[in-house]
């Protein structure tokens, strides 16, 4: 664990007692940072400073937006596009520390702000887009920019800039860009709500397990996990089950009493559904009915048509064709799977028909079975620690980079690491945070933010990245013990990392991750591949009592095991974005029931009833929670084309570490951001587009050609 500087636990004090404090005077959140790196000082911020910040940032925004659309000049790239990207740093500024804080440290005062202040800035961004005044100054740039002497960069910072306003409804009528600054605040107002009951769901949940006997099959990390669980909730049970994948996964793998896994899991899988107050059915309905509404509004038959038309995919046909063309593989594999663990079930007398609470436990017995590997022989060798050191060893190994742990960087909670990132000549990188343990007051999943972007417009500013995951911390200090699902994970939110901070261009918002959501998860994902080489594992696995590296007959059994139950990760996953992209393909005129829809679906796609959505409808926050993966869940996938084609490319130079496809990774991938098309940008690297067919030999779906 890192030592915390004195004042780092403060800002938890300040966060839950700060009705009580005196009035405040200055606000740290609009005041110069004198922290190193000019970090966030999160010791001096409470919520109460939020709403004023937020205040001041829109209206310096607003004045600076008024300047530029208010010109008599003529219009110029510096003075229009420059001026505009320039503009809201305040705001940004703000909102990088708020969004960042609700989703890793959230509480009522957060909640409720968030509540307050999410149509407000709604409002306030759709105000810009539909400013008459400033679209046409745009407008008249993008009209002549092939003759304008613009840099390539340039030229797509204003291509761009003017897709933005097109995209927000700029081009439209007076009454149709009223309605659609009024759908934009609704949704804001309902994709945070539907985010909050999803939270509070979560946090609410746990399931005591106080004896033995309830403990049964529990593993020794998973009974540590459980209370250390149990400490965290203040419960008095000794130890219980949350909802945290990190830990109910492991207590649906090994518990031998079903009675108690059915009612982890489908407290798991309903999240969001149930009657109440947290009840995100009815919200759901509305957001797609707005969405619907705005996309014909736009000139789209469907949202899905109007989301991908800014992507790789261009269609939801292109996107349909890779779905259907891996999902029949998918659902004959995990036939053959659940068959396998029917027959297990039967061989050891359980007169039981494999329900979605059994097929976890007894995958876990075909796998030990099948390759003679253990979840809980595999756990021990992997210490946090040591595939955090193997993430950056890989980052180190392809990129040059180098990683120092700082101990006087401010944070927002004690559990938070700091890393000062340098590069081959000790120039600095940027910083890179991480976030890894779980906690009532975080929302579920793994991510990537930043706090600050990178640029190199008026000066070389460096981004402070910051990864968040949800493992089970280790009891009183000891080693947190990851499944090899929860190192990959760390891999691949790491690989969104290095996105963010390799990232070299000159402006701002065409910065690290900002690029198609169909582009932005081949970094982290590609990532991933590294940790499945021996040469990571070798070096990296290693025991976490004895030091010893782990076995090489007990890689081989991992490496072996790579495809493993992959019939059902297939259709756990698949079945999500064949919902997502039905869900947002309906037209707008048709009312849509979202629950409906789903059933719809599943029964279209024939759906096995021992399987379950790996994210049903009513806690999708991909997709519902914000527009980010809205009918573009399948991007994972489409992701994963790419992946798949590019570890091959290291693979066929003989060196998975080779230097100068490694520079070219960096050069149109990693450090490019959204300065090329993403099309380019691949085949820049590649030389050329992959097909479907590299994700079904990935898998395992289909037999490796000779």
């Amino acid at each position: 664990m890192a030592r915390l500087h004195a004042n780092h636990a403060v800002i938890l004090v300040a966060f839950r007692k700060s009705a009580h404090m005196p009035k405040l005077t200055r606000n740290p959140l609009t005041a110069k940072w004198s922290t190193p790196f000019e970090a966030p000082p999160f010791a001096k911020i409470k919520p109460e400073h939020f709403a004023p910040a937020f205040s001041e940032g829109m209206a310096k925004h607003r004045v600076e937006i008024d300047k530029i659309a208010g010109s008599t000049a003529r219009a110029t790239f510096k003075n229009t596009v420059l001026a505009l990207e320039n503009s809201g740093r305040l705001l940004d500024r703000v909102s990088g520390v708020f969004w960042n804080l609700t989703g890793s440290i959230s509480n009522d005062e957060l909640r409720s702000i968030e509540r307050e202040m999410a149509p407000k800035l709604a409002g306030h961004s759709n105000a810009i887009t539909s400013n008459t005044a400033l679209f046409a100054r745009v407008h008249e740039l993008y009209a002549k920019r092939v003759k304008l002497k613009l840099t390539d960069e340039e030229r797509r910072l204003l291509e761009r800039k003017h897709l933005n306003f097109v995209r927000s409804g700029a081009a439209l009528t007076p009454a149709a860009k009223a309605r659609i600054g009024e759908i934009s605040g609704r949704l804001a107002t309902l994709t945070t709500q539907f985010s909050q009951n999803v939270l509070t769901d979560e946090k609410d949940f746990v399931l005591p397990v106080p004896t033995a006997a309830d403990r049964a099959g529990l593993p020794d990390f998973t009974v540590a996990a459980a209370a250390s669980a149990a400490k965290e909730h203040g419960s008095d049970a000794g130890h219980v089950i949350t909802l945290n994948r990190s830990l109910i996964e492991p207590f649906l793998t090994f518990s031998s009493r079903r009675d108690l896994r059915e009612i982890a899991f489908k407290a798991f899988v309903q999240r969001g559904e149930r009657p109440g107050a947290t009840d995100n059915r009815a919200l759901i309905g509305e957001i797609l009915a707005l969405r619907q509404e705005r996309a014909k509004l736009l000139g789209y038959q469907s949202y899905a048509d109007y989301k991908l038309d800014d992507t790789m995919a261009k269609t939801s046909a292109n996107v349909r064709e890779m779905l259907d063309h891996v999902w029949q593989a998918g659902l004959t594999a995990s036939g053959r799977e659940r068959d396998k663990l029917q027959a297990v079930a039967a061989r050891e007398g359980a007169n039981i028909r494999i329900e979605p609470w059994d097929w976890r436990h007894y995958a876990e017995k075909v796998r030990k079975a099948e390759y003679d590997l253990d979840e809980g022989d595999i756990k021990p060798y992997l210490p946090l620690e040591q595939i955090i050191a193997a993430s950056f060893h890989v980052a180190t190994r392809l990129f040059g980079l180098n990683f120092a742990e700082r101990k006087d960087v401010p944070v927002y909670h004690p559990d938070v690491r700091v890393w000062d990132v340098t590069g081959k000549d000790g120039s600095h990188i940027g910083l890179f945070m991480a976030d890894y343990f779980a906690r009532p007051s975080k929302r579920s999943g793994a991510w990537m933010s930043e706090f600050r972007n990178q640029e190199n417009l008026e000066s070389r500013i460096r981004p402070i990245i910051v990864n968040v995951m949800n493992f089970a911390k280790g009891e009183d200090g000891t080693p947190s013990l990851l499944s090899f699902d929860d190192a990959r994970t760390l891999f691949h939110e790491f690989g969104h990392g290095l996105h963010g901070l390799l990232s070299d261009v000159t402006f701002p918002s065409l910065a690290g991750t900002s690029v198609a959501h169909d582009f932005v998860e081949l970094p982290s994902q590609l990532y991933e591949h590294w940790l499945m080489t021996k040469d990571v594992l070798k070096q990296f696995a290693r025991h976490h009592q004895t030091g010893e590296p782990m076995p090489d007959a007990l890689i081989d059994k991992l490496r072996a095991a790579r495809t493993f139950n992959q019939g059902f990760a297939t259709v756990e996953y698949l079945s999500s974005a064949l919902v997502d992209m039905d869900a947002h393909s309906l037209s707008a005129d048709t009312a849509p029931d979202a629950m409906a829809l789903q059933a719809a679906t599943l029964a279209r796609i024939s759906m096995p009833a021992e399987i379950v959505m790996r994210h049903a409808t009513p806690h999708f926050g991909h997709i519902y929670a914000n527009e980010g993966y809205a009918a573009g869940y399948y991007s994972y996938m489409w992701s994963e084309m790419l992946d798949a084609d590019a570890f091959r490319a290291f693979e066929e130079t003989g060196d998975i570490f080779d230097p100068a496809m490694a520079e070219k990774l960096l050069s149109h991938v990693y450090s490019a951001g959204n300065r090329v098309d993403p099309e380019a940008a691949y085949l820049a690297f590649r030389g050329r587009l992959p097909k479907v067919d590299g994700v079904l030999r990935q898998r395992g779906l289909v037999a490796e050609s000779k």
